[in-house]
């Protein structure tokens, strides 16, 4: 039985991976020519994806489950355009074109997305438990 992590350790590699991801994303616009781009993105892309997917879902209801698996989806597509990058830099076909950034422009959306959707979601649905547990009970 694998143990749950510390929050605290997800929530460092969710941090220090994201801003790898950055990081490794602009690298191209300000140092063009660099090897170290494709290293850079995907180190963060894995500390990343790794953070989001190791997070348990909340067990609230069916849009904060919907939320979680997009941005799942879109940490996975990070990770798929660290490996697009690696495919760019060396020319490896039939990815050896920019195909990296349609990826990471889709991963960004849903990523984007569910960051705001998901704590909305998430306070609404625990709102909508609370009131469901204070109300009275009817009888008859």
């Amino acid at each position: 039985m694998i143990k749950k992590l510390p929050q605290t350790l997800l929530s460092w590699c969710y941090r220090i991976g994201g801003l790898l991801v950055v990081i490794g994303a602009a690298m191209p616009i300000f140092i063009p020519e660099t090897y170290l781009t494709p290293y850079v993105f995907s180190l963060g892309a894995l500390l990343f994806a790794a953070a989001q997917l190791l997070t348990p879902i909340p067990d609230v209801n069916i849009t904060v489950k919907r939320l979680v698996w997009q941005q799942r989806l879109g940490a996975l597509l990070i990770m798929a355009t660290g490996v697009l990058m690696f495919c760019s830099r060396y020319g490896i076909s039939p990815f050896s074109g920019a195909e990296w950034q349609m990826s990471l422009a889709i991963a960004a959306v849903l990523e984007v997305y569910t960051a705001f959707r998901l704590p909305a979601a998430i306070e609404k649905a625990n709102s909508q438990r609370d009131k469901e547990t204070k109300r009275p009970k009817v009888t008859k």
